[in-house]
């Protein structure tokens, strides 16, 4: 296990869930953006009630942190209810498509589109969200052309709602000993604005070839689906939600199934923890975030960024979250 002092990058403010991607030789990170909304903590994630999504940009992983400013607020979309969560960015023949969850007028998770010329925006959205979408996390891998969208999260993110891409009456989780819910893998639509197909189970198998049971909390799928490639290999991460850990899986395509691996990141201080793995200059970086800053309080969380290493046999070393530098001991006391 690694221990690395992590380097957090916007002490101003508390920003979560970030997307970073290289666009034009600059690293872009696309965060959810926390405040103090006054709202009680509880499981369905009602604290987190975001309203708008800034842009940040770096030339250097150690140099300054540009903020690009309010690139789309939840008054600027139609359909909007309310909770503006974690998005992702994708750019195709120079324009920029940002998808995004927002609960709709009914309360109900619907993932949206809205689109720059830009990496570092403003964004428009669409009118409507994705026919067909639902749930949390939206996250985009482009492969020789083609682009696909992986999403899901249970509790708040209201997966469990779903089967077979069917709201269900009531919510249902399976039993502990019956197969975990899956995260979603979907193709999307050569205008980028569509679904163009059914969504179907992102699959996590153990390494004796049987798919993550529900009752096993601390290895299955819970949101914050993450996905890059590295030596020819599909590497699939995710949280585990309520045991707070950054797991991966490894397939040979897109759809998978994922072989489980390990754990990239052990618990950080805070509920859970939402990421982002990317190379930039020859390095690997994990970004994500945690609640030092803000004394432990869940729902203001703030970004951070650690490198990433690899073992020769294609795994990753895990990184100690917990782990505090001095000078983020004498901020937490």
């Amino acid at each position: 296990m690694e221990t690395k002092t992590p380097r957090y990058l916007v002490p101003g403010d508390y920003m979560a869930d970030p997307a970073v991607h290289v666009f034009n030789g600059k690293l872009y990170i696309y965060p959810s953006h926390d405040w103090e909304s006054g709202i009680e903590e509880n499981d369905n994630g009602d604290h987190f009630n975001m309203k708008d999504y800034h842009v940040f940009s770096m030339e250097d992983i150690n140099g300054e942190v540009t903020d690009h400013g309010i690139v789309l607020d939840v008054k600027d979309i139609s359909w909007a209810g309310r909770q503006l969560w974690d998005n992702d960015v994708a750019c195709k023949n120079g324009m920029y498509y940002m998808y995004f969850p927002l609960k709709d007028k009914n309360d109900i998770f619907r993932i949206g589109v809205a689109i720059s010329d830009s990496p570092e925006g403003p964004f428009v959205p669409e009118e409507n969200p994705i026919k067909g979408s639902y749930s949390i996390d939206p996250c985009i891998l482009e492969e020789d052309g083609v682009y696909y969208m992986y999403f899901g999260g249970l509790w708040g993110g209201q997966l469990q709602r779903y089967r077979n891409n069917k709201a269900l009456e009531c919510a249902a989780f399976p039993a502990d000993n019956e197969p975990a819910l899956c995260g979603k893998i979907v193709r999307l639509s050569d205008n980028m604005l569509e679904f163009a197909e059914e969504p179907k189970d992102v699959v996590i198998l153990d390494k004796e070839g049987n798919p993550l049971k529900a009752g096993d909390n601390e290895r299955r799928f819970f949101e914050a689906s993450w996905i890059h490639k590295y030596n020819g290999k599909y590497y699939y991460s995710y949280s585990t939600g309520d045991t707070h850990l950054l797991c991966y899986a490894i397939g040979d395509n897109p759809y998978g199934p994922f072989i489980y691996q390990g754990v990239i990141l052990t618990p950080v201080v805070g509920w859970t923890t939402h990421h982002s793995i990317v190379e930039f200059k020859g390095k690997w970086y994990l970004f994500h975030h945690d609640c030092v800053p803000s004394e432990g309080k869940t729902w203001l969380r703030s970004l951070k960024v650690v490198e990433l290493t690899y073992n020769p046999d294609g795994s990753i070393k895990t990184i100690e979250g917990k782990k505090l530098s001095p000078m983020q001991k004498n901020e937490k006391e």
